[in-house]
């Protein structure tokens, strides 16, 4: 019988070229718990092959980094097409199959929900426009509704016009959500009657983005209460505006409105504009908040006998800002109270312009108990204000009359950091023996995977760009996100500070190798066990030595695939850490940290000053590598 032909030359060249490499994505597999190699047709593999040769010297791919890697197969990346309307057509097969942060399909029903009847639980990224116009007494009750999504949009435009007598609750509303979007545009509009009720909406949620927009607007006695509303969320949006404008007797109540949240912003422009006998209670918002933002733009104007009650606003928040621009100006009989307000556990400012103003006098605005720094009133009625107990600590002002033109602003600084316990601590701290608290360094990012840099580089690293390819609206949740990181990324370097954003893997390591050389390690903490806890430290190794080094860090941006802001920094020391249970019987978990051992150059009221003490460049601050993050070294 003949023998076969030899295969051709172009065969067996291929498979000299791959047979190197497909032992060391074997070793990546192993690292990462797999079970066979990785197949080396893949966008995977041919990552791999580049690490291998721009940093050569076998040490193993840590299974963190290679769990992020693209997981398509080489005949999409080599297909994929060039022009933006192709890249968006082809997109949405793609999503699921690349690990990407894509928008849901619309619900398939959404275009008959207006005529469906509640209540509504178990319901996701449906459309309620109209829903309810000119309906009578009644009640809707969207519960458990869109829980646990990625890119949640919700749209309940003109929900409830014209009605009366009818009620609706939101309870448990896009609760522990990646990247929310909520419409509320001209909700209850005209209503009479009834009732409306938020109750743990948006609660720890990352990057919330509500809009009530004409919410509750010519509505005619109505009560609205917000409770627990995005309670311990982070970052995000909540918009307010022409809220309540030409009511009659609205009654809004937000309880515990954004607190424990991380940098949320809440803006109210013309709310309760020319309504009548409006009243808002705002209690303990905004408490323990992280750099919360607050705006009250012509709030309440041209109202008639409105009351404002604001009680233990903002307590026990790190700094924040508040403007009440043109507050209650030219309103007639309006009354606003601040109690307890302003206690921050790290002063913020707050700022009053055109507080009060107007020809009719006969309103009365008190200042009970309130406590703060940095504040700033300009053009403040000089009648019917009473600041009782009013404490400013300010060193810029020792005193406060009733002009309080005199008192000046402070400008800070916004934290990048909230205080929580063990965040930040001290280089002695890491020695083998001691017990500290672990702060929760789980990974609160969606889900997404590393595009192939083939791909990636034929996206524009721009808002529009983004935003059509990915569908993704620039005034949605996600929107908004992609604009920060643009902007952030496109941000001068601090001093010392050499920056990149990688938006593929590759980008990573050739940042890596151009700062460190080709000899070098990624390493990150292995796991999220003891967060939020106390732990007890095993032994402690200094990285390269212990010696004073340069190393790379990277963190992870909020973006439809993986991108991260890489930076380097000098006079660096990098420890690795076997962590125990508290009682130190077993160990749970391996971290790495980074002292800085440099902060001359941070901002005097960064949050690792506030838990540590100290100014900058007086001491040095440590923290934990958190899960989805990443630091670069020297091998030792």
């Amino acid at each position: 019988m003949p023998s076969p032909p030899p295969p051709p030359r172009a065969v067996l060249l291929l498979l000299l070229l791959l047979l190197p490499h497909n032992a060391a994505a074997a070793g990546a597999g192993a690292a990462a718990g797999a079970s066979s190699a990785v197949n080396p047709f893949t966008a995977k593999a041919a990552f791999i092959r580049y690490w291998n040769r721009k940093v050569p010297n076998n040490r193993p791919h840590p299974a963190f980094f290679v769990a992020k890697l693209s997981p398509l197969p080489a005949a999409d990346t080599a297909s994929f097409p060039s022009a933006l309307p192709d890249i968006r057509a082809r997109l949405p097969a793609l999503c699921s199959r690349a690990g990407l942060l894509c928008a849901g399909p619309a619900d398939a029903h959404a275009a008959s929900l207006a005529a469906a009847a509640g209540p509504f639980t178990g319901y996701s990224n449906a459309n309620f426009s109209n829903y309810g116009t000119g309906g009578g007494a009644g009640a809707d009750s969207f519960r458990n509704y869109s829980p646990d999504l990625n890119i949640a949009a919700d749209s309940f435009r003109r929900y409830g016009r014209d009605s009366s007598g009818r009620a609706d609750r939101f309870e448990s509303y896009e609760a522990d959500g990646n990247v929310v979007t909520a419409n509320f545009t001209s909700y209850a509009g005209g209503a009479t009657g009834g009732s409306g009720s938020f109750a743990a909406y948006a609660a720890e949620t990352n990057v919330p983005d509500s809009t009530f927009t004409n919410y509750d607007a010519a509505a005619n006695g109505r009560g609205r209460g917000f409770a627990s509303y995005s309670q311990e969320a982070n970052h995000g949006e909540n918009g307010f505006s022409g809220y309540g404008k030409d009511g009659n007797g609205v009654r809004e109540t937000f309880a515990s409105y954004g607190n424990e949240s991380n940098v949320l912003a809440s803006a109210f422009a013309n709310y309760g504009e020319s309504a009548n006998g409006a009243t808002d209670t705002f209690t303990s918002y905004g408490v323990e908040g992280n750099v919360p933002e607050n705006t009250f733009r012509s709030y309440g104007a041209g109202a008639n006998a409105g009351v404002d009650t604001f009680k233990k606003y903002r307590d026990d928040a790190n700094v924040g800002d508040d403007r009440f621009s043109s507050y209650a100006k030219g309103a007639n009989g309006g009354a606003a109270e601040f109690q307890s307000y302003g206690n921050s556990a790290n002063p913020g400012s707050t700022t009053f312009k055109g507080y009060g103003e107007g020809t009719n006098a006969n309103h009365h605005i008190g200042f009970k108990e309130y406590a703060g720094e940095n504040n700033t009133f300009k053009g403040y009625a000089k009648n019917g204000v009473d600041f009782k107990e009013y404490h400013n600590t300010s060193s810029s002002a020792a005193a406060l009359t009733v002009s309080a033109e005199a008192a000046t602003s402070m400008h800070h600084q916004h934290l990048k950091w909230s205080t929580e316990p063990g965040k930040f601590f001290r280089e002695r701290e890491l020695v083998a023996g001691n017990r500290m608290p672990m702060p929760d360094i789980r990974d609160k990012m969606p889900p997404r995977a590393f595009l192939p840099r083939e791909i990636a580089t034929r996206i524009p690293f721009e808002p529009n760009a983004v935003s059509e390819v990915f569908g993704v609206p620039l005034d949605t949740a996600m929107g908004k996100a992609v604009a920060s990181t643009v902007a952030e990324c496109q941000r001068a370097p601090s001093k010392g500070e050499t920056k990149r954003c990688a938006t593929s893997a590759e980008d990573i390591v050739d940042f890596a190798v151009e700062m460190l050389g080709n000899d070098i390690v990624v390493r990150s903490t292995a796991s999220t066990a003891g967060s939020g806890g106390d732990i007890r430290l095993g032994a402690v190794t200094g990285v390269d030595g212990g010696r004073v080094t340069r190393s790379v860090s990277c963190h992870q941006s909020l973006f439809p695939y993986l991108v991260y802001y890489c930076h380097s920094v000098p006079k660096v020391r990098v420890y690795e850490a076997d962590i125990t249970t508290a009682d130190g019987f077993d160990k749970i978990n391996h971290g790495v940290a980074i002292c800085h051992l440099d902060t001359s150059d941070w901002s005097p009221t960064h949050g690792a000053f506030v838990a540590l003490g100290g100014k900058p460049g007086e001491v040095e601050v440590c923290h934990w590598i958190f899960e989805g993050d990443m630091t670069w070294t020297v091998a030792d």
